[in-house]
C-alpha cells in the first residue's frame, strides 16, 4: 500500500500531497497518509470526505495514520 508521510509539514502541504495521490486513485485502491498534527488530520479528513472516499483514522503515539480508499 502506498504511504504518504507528511509528518513535520505544515498545512496546506499535507492536503496538497494527499490530493495529488487522491486524484490518481482508481476504484478499489487505497493508500495511507501519516500526519503529525491534529490540524493536518482535520484538513486531510475534510478533503477525503468531500471527495466521497472512505476514511479510517488511527492515532499512533505522536501521529495519525489515515487510510483512504476508493
Amino acid at each position: 500500500m502506498q504511504q504518504v508521510d507528511t509528518r513535520g509539514r505544515s498545512c496546506p502541504e499535507p492536503v496538497v500531497m494527499t490530493k495529488n495521490v487522491l486524484d490518481k486513485l482508481s476504484e478499489g485502491e487505497a493508500f495511507e497518509v501519516l500526519v503529525g498534527e491534529e490540524v493536518a488530520r482535520e484538513n486531510v479528513s475534510r478533503l477525503v470526505r468531500s471527495s466521497g472516499d472512505d476514511l479510517e483514522i488511527e492515532e499512533i503515539e505522536n501521529y495519525y495514520k489515515l487510510e483512504i480508499s476508493r
